[in-house]
């Protein structure tokens, strides 16, 4: 089985064996009710009070108070709420209260957006008002000094949840002083717990929020400081728990859990010291830089979390990043677990100014401290591994000349695709239809292979492709005459490369190409590129086996058929997605069966463990999948079962088959992610 390193500490954490046995031990022996008065219900109560001990001990809680919840969502909601209510009671009695609800630009988005709710719900119809941040992620004190007379409440983070950055409470809590602010204080102190020391009622906070699960206790509990004097309104009544603040039976056994974790933190010996920490950041920062080219870290590292890193690679997308390190089972988030899978940049690194290439194609690379030495020296190994299968595909930089493909290669960016012909005997390779966001994809792929492009040609007139031209450099003759579709005007109607040829057809104000055998005869044209299918021109050049290739592909239907579906195929009724369970079976009643891996070449050649049910699969890419389905067709009673990451690639891969009139192209439901584990490893 292969071993997963988990580096995604800041999205939440497994759980500590400790606190799993406190939770079993809550559930199996101490399930009493904490309100109930008999000894059952004391037993429970007792690993209450206890664990609320400890916590008030760890935080220097002091007079304050300190209740127990499901989470820091909750805590904010709860210390937003107490703190509008008072100040909408100290506005109806004639006080002056500040007009602005201040809050950091690269805070949680729980606060801005409880902000917005309460002060609608309450009336107040206060000023939410964004404090920016510099360079570094830290605070503008000179904009706050100047906001702080009319702030009713100010909202900042003890650290931050992507980049690690520490904020500097004790200059904020300085300034809300001297400038004789009155607004009340929240500070989120989610990533804060275990990582840094807290006295909190040495501190002008008002309100602090935790989260369990960020430090080896479950999901599902975590805690609020209020601190003594500040306003409080129960955002939960009903029973009186927790001392008439937050009513509902307490979650004893996430409770229990939380104490035995915060116990050990207490005690000691348990986790990682700072020192430690930081080395371990360190490490994982070389092997960084050693494997992935032009690297920039997002943040300073003197400035943040020992145990956070957040960086970007030129050239390189979140996704694509996320990808790599997931075939090699490194577990990364692209921003904040909350809003990882939205295609979006991180307003964390947005707000820092950060150009667009690091804010949309950042990662965070974060562990906890129970990390070791031999994860670390593991993932160090395996960072090395994914920088490999990037140069190995042309997507870094390399000193090494990459093995050349031969084929179709599609390209695509939100609908619109383009293609690459390749030849790999006679290192050229033609263009058709280039996409302006893919220069620098295509500009790469030709250098690393050492193509020469014959010709860049598109579909429709007036295109431009001087973008591409001038980055090809000396793998493009720029100055070689064309017409208004790219085409040489040195080639007849035929462009030879290797022993294809590429034909191109006139139809009206736009062209198709034909790619074939030499000849081109229609039996023999494999592909035909086009913006629009036109039917009537294409059909007296084609033949059924044809496939067309369209330079839009907003369905990712990838390439489609110059016949129709058949209508057994329709009928078939054969089920298209097959779970870990039923794909075992499969394989063993069709031992003739093809595995296909769809993922990109890169995760292909990063992965560390074997195909599903142990048996080595055969590596098409979705942007190869219009060229291997032109040699599947020719023989469609071959079972062939696709598989990726998450199931979503294969599934669309076997529908395209499917369309194309494979009987047999099945998808691995749920993919490499949700297969038992002895499929997955």
């Amino acid at each position: 089985m292969t071993t997963e390193i988990y580096l995604d500490g800041n999205a939440t954490t497994a759980v500590l064996p400790a606190a799993i046995a406190a939770a079993a031990d809550a559930m199996g022996q101490r399930y009493g009710n904490p309100s109930s008065s008999h000894g059952t219900g004391l037993k429970a109560k007792a690993v209450l009070d206890q664990a609320r001990a400890c916590a008030l001990r760890l935080l220097g809680v002091g007079d304050g108070r300190l209740m127990f919840n499901s989470g820091a969502t909750e805590g904010i909601q709860t210390a937003v709420l107490s703190a509008l209510v008072a100040l909408r009671e100290r506005r109806e009695r004639g006080e002056a209260i500040g007009s602005l609800l201040v809050y950091g630009a690269t805070e949680h988005k729980a606060v801005p957006e409880s902000l917005a709710h309460w002060n609608r719900l309450l009336g107040l119809n206060l000023t939410l008002h964004k404090l920016p941040v510099d360079h570094d992620g830290a605070h503008d004190l000179a904009q706050l000094r100047a906001l702080a007379p009319q702030a009713a409440l100010v909202c900042t983070m003890a650290a931050n949840n992507e980049t690690g950055i520490i904020t500097d409470l004790a200059a904020i809590s300085a300034l809300l002083t001297e400038t004789g602010s009155q607004a009340y204080w929240l500070v989120d102190c989610v990533q804060a717990l275990g990582k840094l020391d807290l006295n909190l009622s040495a501190t002008r906070i008002d309100y602090a929020p935790f989260s369990g699960h960020k430090l080896y206790a479950p999901k599902g509990v975590g805690m609020l400081y209020v601190r003594a004097g500040a306003p409080f309104t129960p955002l939960i009544m009903g029973g009186g728990q927790e001392s008439g603040q937050r009513s509902g039976t307490e979650n004893m056994a996430g409770i229990a859990a939380l104490g035995a974790v915060l116990a050990a933190l207490e005690q000691g010996g348990t986790f990682r010291s700072h020192h430690e920490l930081a080395s371990f950041r360190a490490r994982l920062a070389d092997s960084l830089r050693a494997a992935l080219p032009g690297v920039v870290f997002n943040h300073p590292f003197d400035k943040s979390l020992p145990t956070t890193l957040n960086f970007s690679v030129p050239g390189l997308t979140s996704r694509e990043l996320m990808d790599v390190f997931d075939a090699a089972h490194v577990r990364v988030s692209s921003g904040s677990a909350c809003s990882a899978a939205k295609a979006a940049p991180s307003y964390v690194l947005d707000a820092m100014q950060a150009p667009l290439w690091r804010s949309a194609g950042a990662i965070r690379m974060s562990f906890g401290p129970l990390a070791d030495e031999a994860t670390i020296a593991d993932a160090c190994r395996r960072i090395e591994r994914c920088g490999a299968a990037l140069r190995a595909s042309c997507l870094i930089p390399s000193e090494r000349t990459a093995v050349p493909h031969d084929g179709l290669l599609q390209l695509g960016v939100e609908g619109a695709c383009g293609w690459l012909v390749l030849d790999a005997a006679s290192r050229s390779c033609i263009v058709i239809d280039p996409l302006p966001d893919m220069t620098c994809r295509i500009e790469s792929y030709v250098r690393c292979q050492n193509y020469q492009v014959q010709a860049i040609v598109s579909t429709l007139p007036g295109a431009d492709r001087t973008q591409l031209a001038e980055a090809l450099g000396r793998h493009f003759d720029v100055h070689a005459a064309t017409d208004a579709y790219g085409w040489p005007s040195s080639a007849a109607g035929t462009i030879q490369i290797g022993a294809h040829t590429l034909a191109s057809v006139a139809d009206g104000a736009s062209r198709h190409y034909l790619l074939g055998s030499a000849g081109l005869a229609p039996q023999s044209v494999r592909f035909a590129f086009c913006a629009q299918p036109a039917l009537d021109v294409l059909r007296p050049l084609t033949c059924a086996q044809t496939l067309l290739c369209p330079t839009r592909d907003e369905h990712n239907q990838f390439c489609l058929g110059m016949a129709e579906p058949s209508t057994t195929t329709a009928q078939a009724g054969l089920p298209l997605q097959l779970d870990g369970a039923a794909l075992d079976a499969f394989l063993q009643a069709h031992p003739d069966a093809q595995l296909i891996d769809v993922r990109e070449p890169y995760e292909f050649a990063a992965t560390i463990a074997p195909g599903p049910a142990g048996r080595s699969a055969r590596s098409v890419p979705l942007s190869r999948l219009a060229e291997h389905a032109s040699s599947w067709l020719q023989d469609p009673s071959v079972p062939l079962v696709f598989f990726c990451r998450s199931g979503n690639r294969s599934l669309k891969a076997a529908q395209c088959l499917r369309r194309l009139g494979h009987h047999h192209a099945y998808s691995l439901g749920g993919g490499l992610a949700l297969a038992p584990m002895a499929l997955a490893a």
